[in-house]
This record gives C-alpha cells, sequence and structure tokens, in this order.
C-alpha cells in the first residue's frame, strides 16, 4: 500500500523551483554536453532529453573510469544518459512512460545519480500518443495520478511532470489541482493544445490561470519562438505567464548564451565551446552533428555548414573549426586512462599481509616523477578527491627514519588497508602511497605522459 504524499515530503530531498531559468527537455539536444554548456551560460536547471522506460529498463549502469561520468548503456553499447559531477544536484532526468510500476523501476535505477524525475505529460508527437504516453496522458487522469503517487511514495528524489494544456478550463484546472494533490513540487506547463506547434501563439494566459490556481511552483515553457531571444525577455515571459520560473527549449537550441545575464555570446565562440564538451565527453559524431545545425540554424548555407554536412566524424567536424589539435590531445588523454586503468587489472600490487595492527598491507614499488603529471593534479589529490566523493577519510603517517636506499616511507592508511609508498623525499613518499592506493581502487591517477608502466 502506497503512502499519501502529503506524508512524503518530509524525507524527500528538496529542490527549489522557483526564480529559476530551465534548459528543457529536447529530443537529440539535450544530451550532457549540450546541458553542461547550459550551465555554463547561467542556467539552473537542466533536463536531460525523453527517454521512454521500455529503453531504460534495457540499460546497464555504468561508472565510466576515463569519463568521469555515469553511463546508461544498452547491450549494443550506445550510450543512452549520460551525467557527471559537473551537473550534479541540477540534471533532471525525463521518462516517457504510462505505467506505473515500469516508471518507478526506471526511476530507482537513476535515484543517486539525477536530482530529480519529471513524467513527459506533453509530447505531441504520435509515437509518444499511441503508446499512451506524452499529452495521451492529460485524457487519463486516473492513470496519471497513479504514476505520480506511487514516484512519489516510492522514490527520495523530487518529483514533477510537464503538460500541455487543454481546450477545457475547467477540466484544466481539475487536472492541475489533482497533480499537485500528488505530491509533485513542481509543474511545468507548455501554453499550447496538443495538436498545436510552434507556429501557434503561446497561451500565456493560460499559464497565468494556472499558477494562480495551484501552491507549487509553475514552470511556463512555449515562448521562445515569440517571446524569448535574449535573456532580459526571459523575466516578461516569467511576469507575463504569472509562473514561478521559466523553461527554455528553442531559444537554447538556437542560442545556448541565452541564459547569460551578460548578454549573448558570437555564433562561432557557442560552437566551440559545445565542440569542447563534446570532445571531452566523447560525444558520438552523429549526435554532435545535428546540435550544430540546430546551433548553425539560419547560417547552414555558410561554408561551416556546407562543410559540416559532408562531415562523418568528430575529427572532420573540428576540423571546420581549426580544433583538430584540441580533438587530438583529448583522444591521447583518454587512450592514456585506457591503458593505466588496464594496467590497474595487471596482478601487480603485492599479496596483502596482516601487520601488528591488523591493517592489509598493500605494498608496490611505485615512483613518483612530477612530470608526468600537470601543474594542478597529483596522485595525492585525485584520491582526496576519490574520498570526498565517497565520504573516506585517508590518513598519511610519513616514517622519520630513512631506509638503507635512502628513501622516505609513507603510510597510507584507508579503512582496514595501509598502503606503502617509498620516495627520496617525504612528500613525494607521500604521493607515491597514493599512488599505489589509486591502482588498487582502480582509479586513474591523473598521469599524463604516454608512459604508463
Amino acid at each position: 500500500m502506497s503512502k499519501d504524499p502529503k506524508t512524503i515530503t518530509s524525507e524527500t530531498s528538496q529542490m527549489e523551483y522557483r526564480n529559476k531559468t530551465i534548459l528543457a527537455p529536447m529530443v537529440r539536444i539535450g544530451r550532457m554536453a549540450f546541458r553542461l554548456l547550459a550551465l555554463h551560460n547561467g542556467a539552473d536547471i537542466v533536463y536531460g532529453e525523453e527517454i521512454i522506460d521500455f529503453k531504460m529498463l534495457k540499460c546497464k549502469r555504468v561508472e565510466n573510469a576515463i569519463l568521469n561520468t555515469v553511463d546508461f548503456v544498452m547491450p549494443d553499447g550506445d550510450v543512452i544518459f549520460q551525467t557527471c559531477d559537473k551537473e550534479k544536484g541540477r540534471v533532471v532526468f525525463q521518462m516517457g512512460t504510462a505505467d506505473a510500476e515500469r516508471a518507478l523501476k526506471v526511476a530507482k535505477m537513476l535515484e543517486k545519480d539525477v536530482a530529480a524525475i519529471d513524467v513527459n505529460m506533453g509530447c505531441p508527437k504520435s509515437f509518444s500518443l499511441q503508446g499512451g504516453m506524452g499529452a495521451a496522458l492529460l485524457k487519463t487522469p486516473d492513470k496519471i495520478k497513479d504514476i505520480l503517487t506511487t514516484l512519489v511514495s516510492g522514490l527520495s528524489i523530487p518529483v514533477t511532470c510537464k503538460i500541455r494544456i487543454l481546450s477545457d478550463l475547467d477540466k484544466m484546472l481539475e487536472l492541475v489541482r489533482m497533480i499537485e494533490s500528488c505530491g509533485v513540487q513542481a509543474l511545468g506547463v507548455h501554453g499550447r493544445l496538443t495538436e498545436e506547434r510552434p507556429q501557434h501563439a503561446n497561451h500565456d494566459d493560460v499559464i497565468k490561470l494556472i499558477a494562480q490556481t495551484i501552491s507549487i511552483p509553475v514552470i511556463a515553457n512555449g515562448g521562445s519562438r515569440a517571446a524569448i531571444n535574449h535573456y532580459s525577455d526571459i523575466e516578461k515571459f516569467r511576469v507575463e505567464t504569472g509562473a514561478s520560473s521559466v523553461m527554455i527549449a528553442r531559444a537554447a537550441q538556437w542560442n545556448p548564451s541565452v541564459f547569460r545575464k551578460q548578454g549573448s555570446l558570437p555564433l562561432d565562440q557557442q560552437i566551440k565551446d559545445y565542440l569542447k564538451l563534446a570532445v571531452d565527453y566523447d560525444n558520438m559524431a552523429y549526435n554532435t552533428k545535428y546540435v550544430l545545425q540546430q546551433l548553425l540554424h539560419e547560417n547552414m548555407n555558410d561554408s561551416e555548414g556546407v562543410k559540416l554536412l559532408a562531415a562523418t566524424s568528430m575529427r572532420e567536424i573540428c576540423n571546420i573549426w581549426n580544433m583538430t589539435e584540441y580533438y587530438d590531445e583529448a583522444q591521447m588523454k583518454m587512450k592514456q586512462k585506457l591503458q593505466y586503468l588496464e594496467s590497474c587489472e595487471e596482478p601487480a600490487l603485492k599479496r596483502p599481509r596482516l601487520d601488528d595492527e591488523g591493517y592489509q598491507v598493500i605494498e608496490l614499488d611505485m615512483k613518483y616523477i612530477r612530470k608526468e603529471y600537470s601543474n594542478d593534479t597529483t596522485p595525492k589529490q585525485v584520491l582526496y578527491e576519490w574520498c570526498k566523493k565517497n565520504n573516506k577519510k585517508p590518513k598519511f603517517i610519513i616514517k622519520s627514519e630513512v631506509i638503507d636506499d635512502r628513501r622516505f616511507t609513507c603510510h597510507l592508511i584507508l579503512g582496514e588497508k595501509k598502503y606503502i609508498g617509498r620516495e627520496k623525499s617525504k612528500k613525494y613518499s607521500e604521493q607515491a602511497a597514493a599512488m599505489v592506493c589509486c591502482k588498487d581502487l582502480g582509479i586513474y591517477d591523473g598521469r599524463i605522459t604516454k608512459d604508463l608502466k
């Protein structure tokens, strides 16, 4: 028997949905590289593209040590959702569903990796409608209630939904009151009917009526084409609709810097900023190409647009904007990380032994060479970051005596294990111990040279 949603709000993590600028969920656009760009430009919250529950249930959750991401991977190796610490607490997963039990299974898969779960109840595309998802749910309020109450009762993170308006205002207001009673923390409203498209005017007055009817935050959507072209337009749209926050789709798709209080950036800079993120996180070429086509938008007939149409690989795409060197360097770093992680799988560590204090002692003769690391990265820093993320506290103990080979010894204690590092100085011995620990944990220690042995 599920709990009353109103009784579980204190157990559910809260997310502020008032006075926020939000990247809307957009198919093929809302993947991680674009979301990170929106956040960098000033967006407060970013929604991922809608993913259908059936598809998500086929995925396996993989912690990608090379990219420092969490990937949800299909059996064929296709990554359909990806997230990282840079968007932690600000990324919302939107799902397409018509079944409460399936929706909860998917949400539980993602509960520790996203800030909130949103249910798509506004998609007007035939695929969604025929499957009873998206805007089709607006005709089945009992199913809406079942899905939302199941999610709210079963999750520790916020639940929201995004709808379209109805032509019958009385039914519309009855529906949003029911949705609020389910315990959702916010309601996104696209101010168009299911049969209407972007060329039709957004019904800002209906969004305002909804905002006046319910007490939870209302997120206004649908103003991109006519109302929002610059950052200053966002607040005007919010006031016009009486909403708590504004969600932006097409305006952000064409101009991601619409979120910048300081004003929009030149198109060429936005493209390069996006490309860097796409390269850094190994985004697929076909998706990168699609996003760039949207950014170029009315400029596809320019020389860059013509070249983009002919490009078939990430390197070819980068070459259009003179970024092949950046691409090659990023690929080399990924290769080095992969080589290092593969080396960690080799039985190079000495068999642990118990010392007099009961610690498992792990030793490996590893030499810390400073020039093999960037100026702002050391094995010790990498380890501290890992410990912070996993609520661990490492303890470094330097032995004051110098052993026969004139090296200092550092004992690094982490949990029930003690890692031994030996080096020519006390500081270097700490780094050597951190290297041994990273190897044992399978963590990439930050080395950037080609020689990873």
